[in-house]
């Protein structure tokens, strides 16, 4: 339907008529209302594929943020994780050591110098295990547990007595965890069916 369009000059010269204008006097349109109804699809599909596009890019780069936050937290966490492989190796000599001197500071052996080193020597071992602790580095105690590779390596086979084969019989080294993740794998003997 075609539309009727005035102006306030027209209006003014034609005085209080109100009737339709003179055809010729309708400005021209460039384009038909079908290529406008065209060009309004096209746009509609556009803001379509636009928002569509922004979503997507929203979504990502919430995951990237999410996986770079993750990231940052697990730096903060196992950023000591080389420090601490080596502090446990400090851990394993200091607690052969205390063994080593409580067995020299026997009831028999009077010396109270070597009962004051393995008292002290207990004491450290006590503190740093407590250092460990608090900064999430635990120390395995897999003996009677069921063999896990991620956290335990076979360095011998030792006969079932009084225990279920399978089941940890025996640490060789122990085994640390730093907040849940396996940083040195405890080595261990494993008990199976003795062959007669």
């Amino acid at each position: 339907s075609p539309c009727v369009f005035s102006t306030a000059a027209q209006q003014r010269s034609t005085g209080d008529e109100c009737g339709p204008e003179d055809p010729r006097d309708e400005p021209k349109h460039p384009l038909s209302d079908c290529a406008l109804e065209h060009k309004a699809i096209k746009l509609e599909e556009q803001v379509r594929d636009l928002t569509e596009r922004y979503r997507k890019a929203l979504a990502d780069s919430e995951n990237v943020r999410r996986r770079t936050q993750k990231f940052v937290e697990d730096a903060k966490l196992f950023g000591i994780q080389s420090f601490c492989r080596d502090l446990v190796e400090i851990a394993d000599i200091l607690e052969k050591t205390a063994e080593s001197a409580a067995e020299g500071a026997e009831p028999s052996n009077p010396n109270p110098t070597l009962k004051k080193i393995c008292e002290g020597l207990s004491l450290i071992e006590a503190k740093l295990q407590s250092v460990f602790a608090k900064h999430g580095l635990q120390k395995m105690n897999p003996v009677g547990g069921k063999y896990d590779p991620y956290d335990h390596e076979i360095v011998c086979h030792v006969p079932a007595e009084g225990v279920q084969p399978g089941t940890i019989a025996l640490v060789t080294q122990d085994g640390y965890k730093l907040h849940g993740r396996t940083i040195r794998h405890a080595l261990v003997g494993v008990a199976v069916e003795s062959q007669e």
